[in-house]
């Protein structure tokens, strides 16, 4: 029996490159279902190709193959690696921090190199610019085909030996929370952070009520303002923004019907810190 391929990467979709992915998995088996989560991820943004695996892997089957290619050091000394997930699906990528999300949220359980040299797709030895296709869709669908074990893709390494990118947690200090934007909705411009909700209801904030929001680029304030916490977008009216929590139970904001991010020019990552705190209560006076 054949697990699902699940492909990733920054190629787009304009050129053969994806396509040639394909054929190489469906050329080591023509039963093989293959998949993809995206192949829109930004350019070299390692960063965005680690969020969408955590956002996606826990919802595909046990034995699962997830191929990931962001790899702007490509045919360099970086190391190519394989990773099986505490809960048991597979990812085969460059050692580059791709898996660092992962590696923090969900855990893994054993990690191999990938000896690229003896799991290199036949013919192609002299090409050290496409491993997407010579070498991590090779070795994916060898692996989700059952032709090679996952203990024979290559040594086992130390899991801590495994490149991380730098992070910050959140962290509650009194009555207020802060953390990162961590990546962006990005149809739809909603801005995802790091705060899970366990973190965000001590601060004891009720459905329908007010929380006081600021962001901050480095040192630059970029926004400030008070907004409703609650459940979806159909609770405050069109070009309102909220504050609720997304599908990976941590806290967002938004506009409804509307960009947040493209409304006052957000971005993501560790130098976008944002916090949350209940808004204090205004008392009208006659």
């Amino acid at each position: 029996m054949t697990n699902a391929v699940v492909f990733q990467s920054d190629f787009g979709l304009v050129d053969g490159a994806v396509s040639a992915m394909h054929g190489v998995a469906f050329s080591e088996d023509e039963n093989l279902k293959i998949f993809d989560l995206t192949h829109e991820i930004p350019q070299y943004d390692i960063w965005e190709a680690s969020y969408r695996l955590i956002q996606t892997v826990e919802y595909w089957p046990v034995g699962t193959v997830f191929v990931s290619v962001v790899d702007p050091g490509v045919g360099s000394s970086r190391r190519s690696i394989a990773i099986k997930t505490l809960s048991g699906r597979y990812v085969i990528t460059p050692d580059n921090g791709t898996l660092t999300h992962i590696k923090r949220m969900i855990g893994i359980k054993e990690a191999r190199i990938i000896h690229e040299k003896s799991n290199h797709l036949p013919h192609s030895e002299l090409s050290y610019t496409f491993h997407g296709r010579d070498v991590y869709a090779y070795v994916g669908a060898k692996l989700a085909s059952g032709h090679i074990s996952f203990e024979e893709i290559g040594d086992e390494v130390l899991i801590d030996s495994i490149i991380e990118l730098p992070t910050l947690e959140p962290k509650l200090d009194k009555n207020a929370i802060e953390g990162i934007i961590d990546v962006l909705d990005v149809r739809f411009g909603s801005l995802w952070t790091n705060i899970p909700y366990e973190l965000f209801e001590q601060l004891e904030i009720k459905t329908d009520d007010r929380v006081e929001v600021t962001i901050r680029n480095n040192t630059r304030h970029v926004y400030h303002n008070i907004i409703t916490y609650t459940k979806s977008f159909a609770n405050v009216y069109a070009g309102e923004s909220l504050v609720y929590i997304n599908s990976l139970q941590n806290m967002a904001v938004a506009i409804n019907q509307g960009s947040f991010a493209k409304a006052y020019n957000i971005r993501t990552g560790t130098s976008w810190k944002i916090e949350l705190k209940k808004a204090p209560r205004i008392i009208y006076e006659d």
